[in-house]
């Protein structure tokens, strides 16, 4: 006798989010929406033209580029199919740098950073330099989430290649007073240091070379205090001397005297002096734009971990708001190189989205979202209403207003709670008068008032209302 097969039932599970990562809803995205269309109209108005990468990088393209700790921090992707298929014992048990290569090949971008870089290597001959991109696209990092850090984030990031020019550097100040104040972040420091002062300081305390294992620590200063960094730096091999030689340095503060300051703090260093040149030209630079109430401060103690960045390097802390930096970038002269390409200077600068969102709900600065939704809807009570608001539907979308139909016949009150909790301001209610009359009955959600008009009287309406 035949045997029915055996069905197996998948136990339900609760659905769930993986660690560090977040849903956005209707509302959440009008939000970011609106963070996101002030980012790319200031990229735009500065020249910068739009570009998109793939999520999924090769290794060969992401490893080495950030550090030792931002290539751990790198999701690493297995290979298709049988990935232990080319691996042997003596792989598994020689731990993950020698497993690695064999059982995944590629990655999900850390940044979009590398990716341009890639890409410009890949097309240089057919881009006209300096070249102005701008992107704004997802990228992921296995780190541990906190507040205001997450494992995939959304970046925005504009960088120029193909040019030495400070004025790079100070259009990059520019653009971050002009998102920042526009979204009603007011209060906020554009921290400014240059990756030649760091090597300066390196070689005036005594630890020559060592710029990169000293930026790596003292990039930590505000999550570890200076207790830790010197901790941290002890166990890397530097003496008390080099740390009390350090502590000047840390406590450095910027002011209106900064540059008179500055220098005789670094004179024993001709690389430091190039660093605070380029710093001083970039000032200049900056009041010839006539920026004012310019939120600039110079910090010595910023050192942006990534290896790549070669000059000025920038950070943007929001005062009002517990957080780490909410912007980031530099320039980095020789990232294209490890990509065959020798000579293409870069400058750029990435908008942390998701810490800005923060920061803006928890200052309560986004402005009424209901004008980005639906504006009006009509009611559905009959075949006939029915039938009847769907030329009027399409003349109101025609002129330009985010219009839907409620699209079951139902009670009014149904209707008007769906309106309400959409945060719909309008409802065109269409009944058997509405249509004997030709004129429909507009109603507020907001005020509860009500007047009686024709299609075009509505279009009107809306118009002189906005």
């Amino acid at each position: 006798m035949h045997q029915p097969p055996k069905v197996q039932f998948l136990s339900m599970s609760k659905p769930t989010l993986a660690r560090g990562t977040r849903d956005f809803g209707p509302e959440q995205m009008a939000k970011r929406n609106y963070i996101f269309d002030t980012i790319r109209q200031t990229f735009r108005q500065f020249g910068f033209q739009q570009l998109e990468t793939p999520a999924i990088e090769n290794l060969s393209v992401l490893m080495g580029k950030y550090g030792d700790e931002g290539d751990q921090l790198l999701f690493k992707i297995l290979n298709s199919g049988d990935f232990t298929a080319k691996t042997n014992s003596a792989d598994w048990e020689g731990g993950a740098k020698q497993i690695l290569p064999k059982i995944a090949e590629k990655g999900l971008r850390y940044d979009l950073t590398v990716p341009f870089a890639r890409y410009v290597a890949m097309n240089r001959g057919t881009l006209a330099f300096p070249f102005k991109r701008f992107q704004i696209q997802p990228v992921w990092r296995a780190d541990r989430p906190q507040k205001g850090r997450y494992r995939e984030f959304y970046q925005c990031d504009a960088d120029v290649v193909g040019t030495d020019s400070l004025l790079c550097e100070a259009e990059i100040v520019m653009m971050l007073h002009q998102v920042l104040r526009q979204l009603g972040i007011q209060n906020f420091t554009v921290k400014i240091n240059h990756r030649k002062i760091l090597t300066g300081i390196a070689e005036i305390i005594g630890a020559e070379g060592r710029e990169g294992t000293l930026c790596v620590a003292i990039d930590k200063l505000d999550k570890i205090g200076k207790d830790g960094v010197a901790d941290e730096l002890i166990q890397q091999g530097f003496t008390q001397a080099n740390l009390e030689a350090l502590e000047p340095f840390l406590e450095f503060n910027s002011s209106e005297t900064l540059f008179e300051k500055l220098e005789p703090l670094l004179a024993s260093s001709a690389t430091a002096l190039q660093g605070v040149n380029e710093l001083k030209q970039v000032w200049e630079l900056i009041k010839g734009f006539g920026l004012d109430n310019a939120a600039l401060e110079i910090d010595l103690t910023l050192a942006r971990g990534l290896s790549y960045y070669t000059g000025c390097i920038f950070e943007v802390k929001a005062l009002d708001v517990k957080m780490g930096s909410i912007c980031g970038g530099g320039r980095y002269d020789n990232l294209t190189e490890s990509f065959g390409v020798k000579g293409i200077s870069g400058v750029g600068i990435s908008f942390g989205v998701d810490r800005i969102y923060d920061v803006m709900e928890e200052l309560n600065l986004f402005p009424d979202q209901r004008h980005q939704g639906t504006h009006v809807m009509l009611t559905n009570f009959d075949h006939e209403a029915f039938m009847y608001g769907l030329p009027v539907l399409s003349q109101l979308r025609g002129a330009g207003y985010n219009s839907e139909m409620y699209p079951d016949s139902s009670k009014l009150k149904k209707q008007l709670d769906y309106a309400d909790k959409k945060k719909i301001p309008y409802v065109i209610l269409i009944g058997s008068q509405e249509m004997e009359q030709d004129k429909l009955t507009l109603k507020d959600m907001r005020s509860g008032e009500q007047r009686q008009l024709t299609v075009a009287e509505i279009i009107e309406f809306f118009n002189k209302s906005n």
